[in-house]
């Protein structure tokens, strides 16, 4: 009987966050390491919800925990204590292979250094998570040239990454995260090896990708990127210390926590 009411708990508050929109919730969520013989908290009790269809940004300086965050929200790291559900699914407890599998649904990643294999070209970059989920050639090769159209890359789909610049490069990593339809689309640092002019392209991309309405959370220590967020997560010395609400480009009080 115990077992039963708390399969019906569960099933009632997977369902809330469903019917809420929550893509993403924490509870307590904290990470440690050791340091030789120290142990060292990252991050330290972060209750937070992040909507589906939200746009927002995550900043602090360095060492702040900003990082481990999003390793932890992208399931590329497991949280030493604390709970994360993400899509109404309890993911905080899942093994290495569960966790791969979740990362490959549910979400696409951009990092500041591109991640490219550089023999391989702009389409066989974008095509590798669906090699890695087993989708046929012809359906793998159709869906990445698709993902290249939406960052204006098509006509580049035989390059390789050193026959292209910085921007195009971070073009073709966006495919690639977006080729899986993930739900959410995480971004480090997404414009930190790019000049200003194409740094403004790429954020043109994401700010798209968030009107056709994906949740997109992006890590950045520039606050004109931030802003373009409509929220901005602020954490310092591993905690969440205010929650902003951008409207419109304009401030709004910060919530501290």
């Amino acid at each position: 009987m115990l077992i039963a009411v708390e399969a019906y708990a569960t099933e009632t508050f997977r369902q809330d966050l469903v019917d809420r929109g929550i893509a993403i919730k924490t509870e307590q969520l904290a990470k440690d390491y050791l340091a030789g013989v120290e142990l060292v908290r990252a991050l330290c009790c972060v209750d937070l919800e992040i909507k589906r269809g939200e746009y927002a940004a995550i900043m602090g300086p360095s060492g702040s925990g900003k990082s481990t965050l999003m390793n932890l929200l992208g399931c590329l790291d497991v949280p030493t204590s604390g709970k994360y559900w993400l899509s109404g699914r309890l993911v905080s407890g899942l093994d290495e292979d569960d966790l791969a599998q979740v990362r490959n649904k549910e979400i696409g990643f951009v990092f500041q250094t591109f991640n490219l294999l550089p023999r391989a070209t702009a389409l066989h970059n974008v095509e590798l998570p669906l090699l890695y989920n087993g989708t046929p050639a012809e359906e793998r090769i159709d869906r990445a040239k698709r993902a290249l159209a939406e960052v204006g890359l098509l006509d580049r789909i035989q390059h390789k990454p050193s026959e292209l610049s910085g921007g195009q490069r971070q073009r073709v990593a966006i495919a690639r995260a977006l080729v899986n339809s993930p739900s959410i689309v995480l971004a480090d640092e997404p414009t930190g090896n790019l000049d200003t002019k194409t740094g403004e392209e790429i954020m043109a991309i994401f700010t798209k990708l968030h009107l056709e309405g994906r949740t997109i959370i992006l890590v950045t220590h520039e606050r004109e990127i931030a802003a373009r967020a409509d929220r901005i997560l602020h954490v310092r010395d591993g905690r969440l210390e205010s929650d902003e609400r951008i409207s419109h480009g304009i401030h709004t009080d910060a919530k501290t926590l």
